[in-house]
């Protein structure tokens, strides 16, 4: 029996690693291990809980206010030890996070072939998204099996001289967790609340946007809401200080924008489809949203998912003040531009990538 570790650490790695893990404990031919860093801690119980899955090891790497380089010091001193007890055949890590860097890091170190969940995902940035477009071509480095969730992440691993027979597109695993987590007879006192309107789901947290230039994302929505009568806005709160600061002092006294604590995966995906429209700085509600027909503006400059702003599902406003106001009252005001990114399909899979993951595993075990 062949055993595969699946090393994660936060809760959008959780979301997309979940249905993958169900699927891999299916098998009677692997021994799957599930280790978390617990880089997003509460966050991450949350989506275990959803799923109905136990941890084997739970690091505990999370400290108030530690940086980037602290995350990373944890994570390498705690893993390594938890690897060489188990010594697993295989490592799948996910997408770009500290936690999955060091954990392909670590199992490089140790000589333990590394499977990349998402591999392929490009801006040739490493600035925008930061960290993580390091992290991701980091990973890919090292990568012994990657499973791309498009053509487009395969084509850019082919560019890059890695081997077309260790690259297989498998769709995105998060389309896969929406089965279990789309509820249709949801309820929510915020949803009542935003009922008879035009909800704008909002979410903005990265690092690269922290400062003046959420200040200007938050004004633009804010504008918008003074603006449209029948607009409200909920807002997840994320919980670094420096979001919550910038938050507070723009919308605080506005009556028609709700901000709320961050929201566990069951209420965060029935919010989506709740929605009228979803502004965010995230990656993957930018593969989520397109799977429940909700038009997505990108407050980025740039993103790893360029195949959605091609099927028309996503657009890209940048951080402009001006230019996310700009957008978002074309959509509200001009009903033949909304329902075009309403109908457009969803590039990004069918439902079926943790099959496919786990399928290649086991093709990969049946000729090494």
């Amino acid at each position: 029996m062949k055993k595969v570790m699946v090393v994660f650490g936060t809760r959008p790695e959780a979301i997309k690693m979940c249905p993958l893990i169900k699927e891999l404990e299916k098998n009677k031919d692997l021994n799957t291990v599930v280790c978390v860093t617990g880089q997003h801690k509460e966050m991450l119980t949350q989506v275990m809980d959803v799923f109905q899955l136990h941890t084997d090891y739970n690091l505990n790497i999370m400290r108030p206010q530690q940086t980037l380089s602290e995350i990373a010091i944890s994570i390498l001193a705690e893993l390594e030890e938890v690897v060489r007890k188990e010594m697993p055949d295989l490592i799948l890590v996910h997408g770009d996070t500290s936690t999955s860097f060091i954990a392909a890091l670590t199992g490089f170190y140790l000589g333990i072939p590394i499977g990349h969940v998402e591999a392929g995902l490009r801006t040739y940035d490493t600035q925008s998204p930061y960290p993580e477009e390091f992290n991701r071509q980091a990973v890919d480095l090292i990568t012994e099996l990657y499973f791309a969730p498009t053509e487009t992440a395969k084509n850019n691993l082919l560019r890059e001289g890695k081997k077309a027979e260790k690259i297989y597109v498998t769709g995105n695993t998060v389309i896969d967790a929406l089965k279990t987590t789309v509820q249709p007879d949801y309820e929510n006192e915020h949803i009542e609340w935003a009922k008879g309107s035009r909800l704008l789901l909002l979410t903005a947290h990265r690092r690269e946007n922290l400062g003046e230039k959420m200040r200007g994302m938050f004004k633009a929505v804010k504008r918008i809401v003074k603006e449209f009568a029948d607009v409200k806005v909920i807002y997840p709160v994320h919980k670094n200080p420096d979001v919550q600061k910038v938050a507070k002092e723009v919308f605080t006294g506005t009556e028609r924008i709700r901000m709320i604590d961050p929201l566990d995966v069951i209420d965060f995906h029935n919010f989506m489809s709740r929605s009228y429209l979803i502004l965010t700085d995230s990656g993957g509600i930018q593969e989520e949203a397109p799977s429940l027909g909700k038009p997505v503006l990108v407050m980025r400059d740039s993103t790893e998912r360029p195949e959605g702003v091609s099927a028309g599902v996503l657009k890209i406003v940048g951080t402009c003040e001006e230019n996310i106001y700009l957008q978002c009252k074309k959509l509200l005001m001009n009903q033949r531009e909304y329902q075009a990114m309403k109908r457009m399909a969803n590039p990004y899979g069918d439902g079926y990538a943790s099959k496919r993951i786990t399928e290649a595993v086991l093709q990969y075990f049946s000729n090494v």
